[in-house]
């Protein structure tokens, strides 16, 4: 592996470490906030008095649930950029799963509906992109040279 291999997989780790750390922060705000501020946290287009209501048990449930999946997607992108930094091919693979289709999912149902403004949430798919392609990259240039 080159060293121009080497530093793009490391700068792909960094970007995973930043892409995990604030999707964990986000899993634990969800959790730990009331249901309506949980919504606004993540909705922040919107305005915050619109989630101002009360919710079925469920619908709080099912917001932890999401704040769980967050939790649990940047804990496993943090240990993935570990492995990515080390040059693991199958990190690279496992990593981008995780983080790019919790990104697919926030683009195709937060980013299109509006809901959301630029930063953080946009922000951060930009990240995931970035690291998928620079290690993605690396992958494929390694494995044609193997």
């Amino acid at each position: 592996m080159s060293q121009t291999h080497a530093n793009a997989l490391k700068a792909a780790a960094v970007l995973w470490v930043i892409w995990g750390l604030v999707h964990m922060f986000a899993g634990v705000m969800t959790i730990a906030q009331p249901t309506g501020a949980g919504f606004a946290g993540i909705a922040d287009a919107m305005d915050p008095a619109s989630f101002d209501m009360n919710y079925a048990a469920g619908v709080d449930g099912v917001l932890r649930q999401h704040g769980w999946n967050l939790l649990w997607g940047g804990a496993v992108t943090v240990i993935g950029a570990v492995l990515i930094w080390r040059a693991n091919m199958t990190a690279i693979w496992v990593t981008a799963m995780v983080g790019g289709f919790l990104d697919i999912g926030y683009f195709l149902f937060m980013d299109l509906g509006g809901y959301v403004n630029f930063v953080p949430g946009t922000v951060m798919t930009l990240i995931s992109s970035a690291a998928i392609l620079l290690s993605g990259w690396v992958w494929i240039t390694a494995r044609k040279a193997a």
